[in-house]
């Protein structure tokens, strides 16, 4: 089946003027102009985030649309997924953010517009955990292409939540994945994009 929908979930602190997601707008609007893509700036917190996700993907056709997730959006892609039954790319995805991000609680400024923050409220890690996959249901639909250069997050939590899933594990790597332009062949393989 392919992909004529595609939903992209920038992570924490990010943005939709992330390096990976401007670099897979470009790549969809060159190469598959009819698919449609959405990359929204999503709110900080996770219950609200996700409700805006929802609403705005409510007529999207489930089994032709899917979902590409960094970090704290492969999270969010991960809870997407088995809720809705698509398909879902994962890039060094977040497994326990609830347990991570404990620690950000207060102003954060966002990566790439310092002059831009945003409050994160001891709440949120409650919604966090209230989002938490426990295991996921069919490990066909996921693509994780994780860095064991990690420096966030360990790369054996986030192979060890996913498996079965189709996983591109990389030797090196940094937790932006900085080479995500060598990842993107496999990336639309998978996708199948229309």
């Amino acid at each position: 089946m392919t992909t004529t929908h595609l939903l992209y979930l920038h992570g924490f602190r990010s943005s939709p003027a992330s390096n990976k997601a401007r670099l897979m707008a470009a790549t969809v609007a060159s190469r598959h102009p009819d698919v449609v893509w959405w990359c929204p700036a999503l709110a900080a917190s996770p219950k609200q985030a996700m409700a805006e996700v929802l609403e705005g993907i409510a007529d999207w056709p489930r089994d032709r649309m899917a979902v590409l997730g960094s970090s704290l959006g492969g999270f969010y892609a991960t809870w997407l997924a088995e809720r809705l039954g698509c398909k879902a790319v994962l890039l060094n995805p977040a497994v326990h953010p609830a347990r991570d991000l404990a620690a950000y609680i207060g102003d954060n400024a966002l990566w790439h517009d310092p002059d831009q923050s945003f409050y994160f409220d001891p709440t949120f890690v409650d919604e966090l955990l209230a989002q938490e996959v426990t295991r996921i249901s069919r490990p066909e639909r996921y693509l994780a292409v994780i860095a064991r250069g990690d420096e966030v997050l360990d790369w054996r939590e986030m192979t060890g939540h996913y498996p079965g899933a189709t996983i591109k594990l990389l030797p090196a790597g940094d937790h932006a994945l900085s080479d995500f332009e060598q990842h993107l062949e496999d990336i639309l393989a998978f996708l199948a994009l229309a």
